[in-house]
């Protein structure tokens, strides 16, 4: 064998040792407090059984921490190089959708592409692929050219299209995601305040109508129960008022782990998915949520940390960009 043409070349495996040695293992371990949290919870909703969510679930993240671990690994050139390739490709398959035979509907929604061995949501491949596009246009950009009104054009047309898409399909809660993810990353590239203004103001003045006008008959009726959950609590504001009195019973330390009487009795519908967090709530209380909430927060940071020593402003702007998609996430869900 001749020398050098192992595997792995000791100048590769000094560059590997390099990239673990640089990751943030506070990080990895909030994330594996948190999806460890919440495997316990969907072992507790279950009635103390593994089945039918809480064994996928852990499985589940076990194997996206190694493609995470993995993909900390890839060269930001790579990254760099594939931000507008997996845009496009993004917005194709979002596009395609729309195409009678190969979009599946369910609840009412066109979201999935069906592809006959597998279904799959183009609109998560976009948040990343919006993210990844953003960070490819401000590279490089000063703070004076990311304010000049007509470099808005390009960036507005990377979030307005597939907001439109997606929107259509319908998927609103998407939709606002990417828009707000994608306006918090023009911020953050210098985006002039008086133009947020100028967008925003005009948008809340607008909002009323379009609840009135604009959305389908179950998105208005979402809103108005959320506003109003004891107009109707035994029927759209139920699930509410449900998860009102699992928050509420939970007190300072909670019920203990399992002995959720909203949760356990089946009281509280979607406990698994929508409504965990009031789960959570009854079982350990305000202690046990704020120390989610904690965790949650501690994730946040460190990324925003991480974006903040990155050397290259595509890496800067491409980490603040996932994170302020996961921040969104906590903060309409949590």
């Amino acid at each position: 064998m001749k020398h050098g043409s192992a595997l792995t070349r000791p100048g590769e495996r000094e560059r590997l040792s390099s990239k673990i040695a640089e990751i943030d293992w506070r990080f990895v371990a909030l994330l594996t407090i948190v999806a460890s949290s919440g495997g316990a919870m969907l072992y507790s909703v279950a009635g103390g059984s593994w089945e039918p969510w809480a064994a996928n679930h852990m499985i589940r993240f076990g194997g996206l921490l190694v493609v995470m671990l993995c993909l900390s690994m890839v060269n930001l050139r790579i990254w760099f190089g594939a931000a507008y390739p997996v845009y496009i490709l993004s917005l194709i398959l979002l596009a395609a959708i729309e195409i009678p035979g190969l979009g599946y509907t369910a609840l009412g929604a066109t979201r999935w592409l069906n592809l006959g061995f597998m279904r799959l949501q183009p609109s998560e491949m976009m948040k990343i692929g919006v993210v990844l596009a953003l960070a490819r246009y401000y590279h490089g950009a000063t703070l004076q050219e990311a304010r000049l009104h007509w470099k808005l054009i390009i960036p507005v047309a990377i979030i307005g299209a597939p907001f439109l898409l997606i929107a259509h399909q319908p998927d609103l809660g998407s939709a606002m995601l990417l828009g707000l993810t994608g306006a918090a990353m023009m911020f953050m590239a210098g985006l002039d305040w008086k133009v947020i203004g100028a967008v925003t103001i005009p948008a809340m003045i607008a909002v009323p109508f379009y609840v009135i006008f604009g959305m389908h008959d179950y998105q208005r009726d979402r809103v108005l129960t959320f506003l109003t959950p004891e107009s109707d609590p035994s029927g759209n504001g139920y699930q509410i008022m449900q998860s009102k009195i699992a928050l509420g019973s939970g007190g300072l330390l909670g019920k203990g782990f399992g002995l959720g009487s909203q949760s356990q009795l089946e009281f509280l519908p979607e406990k698994h998915t929508d409504l965990i967090f009031a789960a959570v709530s009854e079982e350990f209380g305000f202690v046990g949520s704020f120390t989610l909430l904690a965790c949650y927060a501690g994730i946040i940071l460190i990324a925003l940390r991480i974006a903040s020593l990155s050397h290259s402003h595509f890496g800067r702007m491409a980490t603040a960009g996932v994170t302020s998609t996961f921040a969104l996430y906590v903060l309409i869900n949590g």
